[in-house]
């Protein structure tokens, strides 16, 4: 359930004011529609990923028979931080800063532990 809290909150934050406060940015920035088209969509589609992880947490949380559900979940989440871990180191530093790594490893070390 830990693991289906931090990414209900992440899903939330991100999803609203992360999605504001982004949006804003990249409005701003004179990129082609196209280009905010797809970053729009990128942006949206990580929220999604996070309360897709939530939901499937909590179901499995309330069902342990469904407890397969997880490895999808788990292996997403972990690969994601990872992801973001290794461009970070890449050259793209920027990506250590974010708070992604962090929730994305956090949610998926503890839905591994809740195995």
């Amino acid at each position: 359930m830990a693991a289906a809290a931090l990414a209900t909150l992440g899903a939330g934050f991100h999803g609203i004011l992360g999605r504001r406060l982004y949006l804003g940015e990249i409005r701003k920035g004179g990129l082609p529609e196209s280009t905010v088209t797809l970053s729009t969509v990128s942006w949206d589609m990580f929220t999604v990923l996070l309360l897709v992880s939530a939901l499937t947490l909590v179901n499995v949380a309330y069902n342990p028979s469904n407890a397969l559900m997880v490895h999808p979940v788990v292996m997403m989440n972990l690969m994601g931080a990872a992801l973001f871990i290794g461009l970070g180191f890449a050259g793209h530093k920027m990506l250590i800063r974010l708070p992604g790594a962090y929730l994305m490893g956090a949610t998926g070390g503890l839905a591994l532990l809740g195995l």
